[in-house]
């Protein structure tokens, strides 16, 4: 079965598996550059990859499920509820394991963006598809896109603060994967 929006969910995954890779190789490009990598760093690329890792998931998962013919009814609302719940638990506790391991929270505009504005889409996307609402490969790829954005917004905003680091700054005293 042919799922509704398979060739935008495919260009979807091809991109963010891109950018994910390009996430990490600029960090790369910064340590080939005499900078060694900070805790934030390391947390900022490792939140990245596996936010990126879990929409692609998802981009991928109603493709998948359409080729063992699941009716489309409950397709959508098992590729919504997949993507939505780890997706919901990873933002909304950002804030908690940023400060756990870099001492500090997200800056503001971040927080909006990136917690605020990807879990409302999330939140919305769910209930219009729990809902059985018309048009729910739509607002599935809506949800999945719009949350790509706020994680490449996020990234962005982090990278900021990232290259602001002095070269020698980026190694902590503290820091066990320096020893």
């Amino acid at each position: 079965m042919e799922v509704k929006g398979a060739t935008f969910l495919y260009a979807l995954a091809g991109l963010m598996i891109t950018f994910a890779g390009f996430s990490a190789l600029l960090l790369g490009i910064r340590q080939a550059a005499g900078a060694r990598l900070s805790l934030l760093d390391r947390f900022v690329v490792k939140t990245i990859l596996v936010h990126l890792f879990i929409l692609t998931g998802a981009a991928l998962l109603p493709p998948l499920l359409g080729l063992w013919n699941v009716s489309e009814a409950w397709l959508w609302r098992i590729a919504a509820l997949s993507f939505a719940i780890p997706m919901l638990v990873l933002l909304l506790t950002y804030s908690h394991r940023r400060r756990k391991v870099v001492g500090t929270g997200p800056p503001p505009v971040g927080f909006a963006v990136f917690i605020v504005a990807g879990s409302a889409s999330i939140v919305a996307m769910l209930i219009y598809i729990i809902g059985g609402f018309e048009y729910q490969p739509a607002a599935y790829i809506t949800g999945l896109t719009a949350n790509f954005f706020t994680t490449a917004f996020g990234f962005v905003t982090a990278l900021d603060v990232i290259m602001q680091q002095p070269v020698d700054a980026g190694a902590d005293a503290d820091d066990p994967c320096e020893r």
